[in-house]
This record gives C-alpha cells, sequence and structure tokens, in this order.
C-alpha cells in the first residue's frame, strides 16, 4: 500500500527521495511497479481519484459518512463504506471531527416565553419549527456576531444575519430574513431560542407578533433545549470558523455568507436528512 501511495501522491518528486522518507527501499518499489496491475487495483486507482475529487469538492470537510454517500448518491458508484474507510486511510484524506461549541448569547430573565418545543425537533412538514441561536468569532479588526434561523425539518438555514455588535436588532434582522423567504402562515411556526437578552427584547417579541410566529424559550444553561443550532454552529466552527485567522470583519462575513448559501443550504450531506443537503431534503420531501 506505501508503494500505492508514492505513485498516488508523490508523482512530482523524486522516487528515491518518497521511497526514503516512506522507509522503503527503491528496488522494491521499482519490483512492484513492473508487475502487472491487477483489477481490482485499477479499480481502486479510479475510486480513489473520485474519492480525493468529493473531499476536495467539500472544502476538505468529508470523512467517509459524507464521501460514500456522495459516491452513491451523487455520483451513482456502488461501493462498500469500508473500502472507502481503507482508500481514504490509503489516501492520506481525512475530514473533519466536531468539538462542542458555545453561543454567546446573554441570558435574561425578563419576558420569557413557554418552552413549546420540549426537545422536540422533528417536525413533520417545514416551517412548522424554527430554532434561533447566536455565536461569535474573532478577526483581527473585531469580533463577528452570526445569528441563525434554522427550518427543524431540513436543518436548513431561513434566516441569518452578521454584524459586528450583538444588540436586538442583530437577531431581529434573521428572523426577519426567514419571515420574507418563507412567507410563513400566522399561528403555525414556532421560534424557538435560549433566553438570550436579544430574545426577550421588546424588538424581538415584536416582530414575532406581527408575523404571526409563537415564541419559545428553552431551560435556563441547557443546551440540549437548542440542540440543533448548537449543532449547527458546532459544523460552521469546525469547517470554517477555526480553518483560518481572519483579518477583517468583511472577510469573515463574506465566508460566511459564501459557506452557508453557496455549500451548506444547497449542497453539503447532512445526517439528518438521509444524506442529502438541506435544499434537496425539503424538495424531496414536498415532491
Amino acid at each position: 500500500m506505501t508503494y500505492t501511495f508514492i505513485v498516488r501522491a508523490c508523482s512530482d518528486l523524486p522516487v528515491a527521495t518518497c521511497c526514503r522518507v516512506m522507509k522503503v527501499s527503491t528496488s522494491g518499489f521499482y519490483a512492484w511497479r513492473a508487475q502487472p496491475c491487477s483489477n481490482r487495483d485499477h479499480d481502486d486507482a479510479v475510486l480513489t481519484n473520485a474519492i480525493v475529487d468529493i473531499h476536495r469538492m467539500s472544502r476538505r470537510s468529508y470523512g467517509s459518512p459524507r464521501v460514500h454517500a456522495e459516491l452513491r448518491l451523487g455520483e451513482g458508484i456502488r461501493c462498500s463504506r469500508k473500502r472507502v474507510e481503507r482508500l481514504i486511510a490509503e489516501a492520506g484524506v481525512a475530514g473533519i471531527y466536531r468539538r462542542r461549541g458555545h453561543g454567546c448569547t446573554r441570558r435574561d430573565g425578563s419576558e420569557p416565553a413557554d418552552d413549546l418545543v420540549q426537545r422536540s425537533f422533528d417536525p413533520d412538514e417545514a416551517d412548522r419549527l424554527w430554532v434561533m441561536d447566536v455565536t461569535e468569532h474573532p478577526t483581527a479588526e473585531g469580533k463577528v456576531y452570526l445569528a441563525v434561523v434554522l427550518d427543524a425539518f431540513s436543518r436548513r438555514v431561513v434566516g441569518w444575519s452578521i454584524a459586528d455588535h450583538i444588540r436586538a436588532e442583530l437577531v431581529v434582522d434573521a428572523v426577519q430574513m426567514a419571515i420574507w423567504r418563507r412567507q410563513p402562515p400566522a399561528g403555525q411556526t414556532v421560534a424557538h431560542s435560549d433566553h438570550g437578552s436579544q430574545y426577550t427584547s421588546w424588538a424581538f417579541g415584536r416582530r414575532l407578533r406581527a408575523a404571526g410566529l409563537l415564541g419559545s424559550m428553552g431551560s435556563i444553561g441547557d443546551c440540549f433545549d437548542n440542540s440543533v443550532a448548537e449543532s449547527f454552529f458546532g459544523t460552521l466552527q469546525l469547517e470554517l470558523l477555526d480553518e483560518h485567522r481572519w483579518t477583517s470583519r468583511q472577510e469573515l462575513a463574506l465566508a460566511i455568507f459564501d459557506w452557508i448559501e453557496a455549500w451548506y443550504n444547497p449542497k453539503r450531506r447532512h445526517s439528518y436528512c438521509h444524506m442529502l443537503s438541506p435544499i434537496d431534503y425539503e424538495a424531496t420531501r414536498a415532491a
């Protein structure tokens, strides 16, 4: 397998150098290369090229489960999960695995709403349950704050807002985008959040009431009461925020826009959505 890796990954380097680094003999490499290539080795090479392309397409975020799903659902290539795991290891590519993140809303006990969700984040239809939260990330210019609204049905980001502050208008702008995009029927959509002061503000409550949204808040200090938003921010942190040192707020804001609108919503395969993207999942369920 080491010889195969040298051929695939080190084609631009001298063979002797590659063999010395990989601690194998040059003569052994040439003897191996002189042997006829089996059909299985050829198929593995073709499949490895497809795996590397998928990994690159995923912004180097996919591990074996999503690579396997993309091969099967996106490329129509039938192969076992274990084979994909083996070829990924041989090719030296790896996905990004989640660490737990934290939101940044400031808790406020004023005017709390009832918990209408009770940790049940599996609605049967779109626009029956929206979940909302805020996160922050530093740049060389200072922090950027991101508020999101996700449809729990598909985990799709239906509204978002970016600012250099964490005032109430940040979350109002995010829910306003969601209302404009989705046009939810009055009295049928629950808008669930934590007890951050932005979500207990008069301006936010007024916007919910005007749109006929049903406000809901989880328990104070319990991340599981808003686990869908926590999970989304964990993915964003790993796949984008922690991948670079951001020089300006504008640079990070543009990257977040691209990640949400060009990658996460339309293309990124989500385990909750049976390895479809959020947009594709909604389209499939609506058909």
